[in-house]
C-alpha cells in the first residue's frame, strides 16, 4: 500500500484503507469479495499474490461488484510487482475498465484479451496484455494459482 499510494488519485492519497476482504480470513469466493461491504462509490484496491510469490493487482475508483456490462474510470489501473511496482495506466483505446459476475471478475479487455481475469472460486486467474492498459502479463504466468488476495477500501 505505501508503494501504491503515491500512484492513486490525489484526491485519494491521504485517506485512510481498510482491509474489506482476505482469502485468509473469509475464504475464497468471488461472491463473498462482491458483499465486502464497500460502498458504491468507494475505490477499491485489489492485492493478488499468487502460487510462485509474485505480487501484482488493479485500483478502480468504484467498488467491485456485478454487472452486465464494463464500468469503471479512467483512473482505473493495473499494476506488478514484478521485481518492482509497474503501473499501466488508462491507454483511452477503449472504456473496458471492470466486468464481474459471479463466476468472472475481469479488469482491462480489448482484442479477445483480458488485462486479469480472477475465476469464481478465486483459485485460478490471468493476465494478458490488452488495449484498455497496454499491460504486460502481469504474473510470470499468464494463467496462475493464487496464494493470497486482499481487497481493501476507503475508510
Amino acid at each position: 500500500l505505501l508503494q501504491l499510494g503515491p500512484q492513486l488519485p490525489p484526491r485519494l492519497t491521504q485517506q485512510p484503507w481498510h482491509l474489506l476482504y482476505s482469502t485468509g480470513r473469509d475464504g475464497f469466493s468471488l461472491r463473498r469479495l462482491y458483499r465486502s461491504g464497500a460502498r458504491p462509490d468507494s475505490p477499491a484496491l485489489l492485492l493478488i499474490r499468487d502460487t510462485e510469490a509474485q505480487a501484482f493487482g488493479a485500483f478502480s475508483a468504484s467498488a467491485l461488484r456485478c454487472s452486465r456490462g464494463f464500468y469503471g474510470t479512467g483512473e482505473t489501473f493495473l499494476f506488478s510487482f514484478c521485481p518492482e511496482l509497474k503501473v499501466f495506466r488508462w491507454t483511452g483505446r477503449n472504456s473496458f475498465f471492470v466486468k464481474g459476475d459471479v463466476n468472472l471478475l475481469m479488469v482491462g479487455a480489448g482484442s479477445g484479451r483480458i488485462g486479469l481475469w480472477l475465476d469464481g472460486d478465486l483459485h485460478h486467474g490471468g493476465s494478458h496484455p490488452c488495449e484498455t492498459f497496454d499491460n504486460e502479463t502481469l504474473s510470470h504466468q499468464e494463467e496462475f494459482c493464487i496464494q493470497d488476495l486482499e481487497l481493501w477500501g476507503l475508510a
